[in-house]
């Protein structure tokens, strides 16, 4: 197996002046930095000598690609034979389906993705005179980024499950500000507005319009009494 030495590449980015490098990195939200993504693709970029032309960045989710920055590089920005480098391939994207198609995409450009935490996409094939060592690299490649993306959606699915069950226990306890939806008053507030109900002085409909809360509301806080209260329950039916 034949590898090209740093100087040959470097040399071979000299001869081909249309080449250009550029970065992408993404996180989910605002609240994560960008910071340190940017700096591993400069940083990279200036240990191997390469001229880094700019890196493009998102702080969006990575369940599809529908995202303004990476629109622009890929459709108006790339070229035949640029280069994508992008720290980790979940910072690409954490659908499998989607960013198998997008890697293909780029392939159908030309474009060399260089993903830094899988070193083999490190290597430029294009310097190998062995084909044997050429096609061989290209299958190790395709075989590790579709394990890379396999494991990135279900990295994604297992935050998902977790945010359900947190969500369905917020909802179990009639918490519900965390998620954009504020809490109509705390439970321990209706529990003991509901006693005026238990004791008879006046009617759930009365009572939830005096609480000013929606029917769905009212009898959600009213389930979560009587299973706090399972007697009252049983004496009344």
């Amino acid at each position: 197996m034949v590898y090209a030495t740093k100087k040959e590449e470097i040399l071979e980015y000299e001869e081909n002046k249309t080449m250009a490098v550029y970065g992408y990195h993404r996180t989910s939200t605002k609240e994560q930095h960008l910071d340190r993504g940017i700096q591993e693709i400069t940083g990279y970029c200036k240990e191997h000598e390469l001229q880094l032309e700019g890196i493009y960045a998102d702080q969006q989710t990575g369940k599809n690609f529908d995202r303004p920055r990476y629109i622009v590089l890929v459709e108006d920005v790339l070229r035949e034979g640029d280069v994508l480098i992008v720290t980790e391939l979940d910072r690409l994207g954490r659908d499998k389906a989607g960013t198998m198609k997008e890697i293909q995409k780029l392939r159908d450009k030309k474009v060399r993705l260089m993903v830094l935490e899988l070193p083999t996409t490190l290597i430029d094939i294009r310097n190998l005179d062995n084909t044997m060592a050429k096609l061989m690299l290209e299958t190790i490649n395709s075989m590790m980024l579709e394990l890379y993306a396999s494991m990135a959606q279900a990295e994604m699915e297992k935050k998902e499950k977790r945010q359900r069950e947190g969500i369905q226990a917020k909802r179990a306890r009639g918490e519900w500000d965390d998620y954009g939806r504020p809490v109509a008053i705390k439970q321990e507030v209706f529990d003991e507005e509901f006693q005026k109900v238990i004791q008879g002085v006046t009617g759930p409909t009365q009572l939830r319009k005096e609480l000013g809360l929606s029917h769905s509301t009212f009898y959600r806080y009213r389930d979560n009494y009587l299973k706090k209260h399972p007697k009252i329950l049983e004496s009344t039916e």
